[in-house]
């Protein structure tokens, strides 16, 4: 190797980083075939953290500030000591910028619903999706473990690893707050607070730290929203079954009427016409019942109104799905099942 060619590559001056853009959690400083000279400056801004790797090992770590690579702050940086050798140094160190800015705005979400246990309704699949923010504290763990020898390592590149790690601790953040999934819309911050508390350990481990993690909406699969709001009306009317059955009927009677208005002339209209007018018979018997025992509080509970085994069986097994789906404990099907029949002619 020539002397001129060994002094045009040798010396490194100042080594630094200006981040030209978001997202870079770190960047590795392009030494190429070039040697850091003794005595160089290494500038670290407010945002940043730097490590030396020497042969493979991580040297040393430093902080913001402007730093004089000498023997004194960095003993494996003497490289002038070996003019026996053609000034071919055996060490070999490169210099890795870590970014310290918080990567804000970081999504996550159920792509799937999640099963989870709820005190009302035993367990229940939910969606849910937010954002989170975290940063790099530290960045020796980060490299060991994350980012290694790679030229650039940014956000993008954890995203999926990031998001999976919030997705695991869902069930954790439900149990750990107490809250019901009813009140769960109500109390998103408490929810929230308890889900950053499960996933942070889990970001510790890379050398990451959350810093905060917010919860924009949380919602029931449609096919389990209808079941929960009929549960819903079902508590409204104080779990009596005859009452529930008047606000259902009460319900159904525009789907009816309208689903037979949809049909062609007079059959059609008829159709519509006829299903309103059978449905309100119903409505009013339902109602007259309601009243009639509204009316006399003295008198003795009437008897159970008897049911042919066919409606028995129909809403037992009603009863059984909304039970595997969570909706009814195994008590509530017990005692509904036992009332129904009772019922039986």
């Amino acid at each position: 190797m020539a002397l001129m060619d060994f002094i045009k590559k040798q010396f490194i001056d100042i080594i630094e980083w200006v981040e030209e853009g978001d997202a870079t959690l770190a960047w590795r400083y392009p030494v190429a075939d070039r040697e850091i000279q003794y005595g160089g400056s290494l500038t670290v801004r407010e945002s940043q953290l730097a490590v030396f790797v020497n042969e493979g090992k991580v040297a040393d770590v430093f902080g913001p500030g402007m730093h004089r690579l000498t023997t004194q702050t960095l003993p494996v940086l003497t490289y002038l000591k070996n003019w026996d050798k053609l000034f071919e140094s055996p060490f070999k160190s490169d210099v890795y910028f870590f970014s310290t800015r918080q990567q804000i705005d970081q999504r996550w979400g159920t792509t799937q619903p999640v099963t989870i246990r709820d005190k009302d309704f035993g367990a229940v699949r939910l969606r849910a999706f937010g954002n989170y923010a975290y940063r790099v504290v530290d960045p020796k763990l980060f490299h060991t473990e994350i980012s290694g020898t790679r030229e650039r390592y940014t956000a993008a590149d954890l995203d999926g690893q990031l998001r999976a790690l919030m997705l695991q601790h869902i069930s954790d953040a439900v149990a750990s707050s107490g809250v019901p999934f009813l009140d769960l819309a109500a109390n998103q911050v408490e929810f929230a607070q308890q889900l950053a508390t499960a996933a942070a350990p889990a970001f510790e481990k890379i050398g990451l730290r959350l810093e905060g993690v917010t919860v924009q909406n949380v919602s029931l699969p449609e096919e389990l929203q209808k079941v929960l709001d009929q549960k819903i009306g079902m508590g409204m009317v104080g779990g009596d079954m005859g009452r529930f059955m008047q606000y259902q009927t009460a319900q159904a009677i525009p789907k009816f009427a309208e689903g037979g208005g949809q049909g062609s002339g007079i059959a059609g209209d008829a159709m519509g016409l006829g299903a309103g007018v059978a449905l309100g018979q119903v409505l009013a018997q339902n109602l007259s019942q309601g009243l009639q025992g509204a009316a006399q509080p003295g008198a003795a509970p009437a008897a159970p109104a008897a049911l042919a085994p066919d409606q028995v069986m129909a809403t037992i097994e009603k009863l059984a799905e909304l039970k595997a789906k969570g909706i009814l404990t195994d008590e509530e099907f017990t005692a509904k099942k036992a009332e129904l029949l009772e019922k039986l002619v």
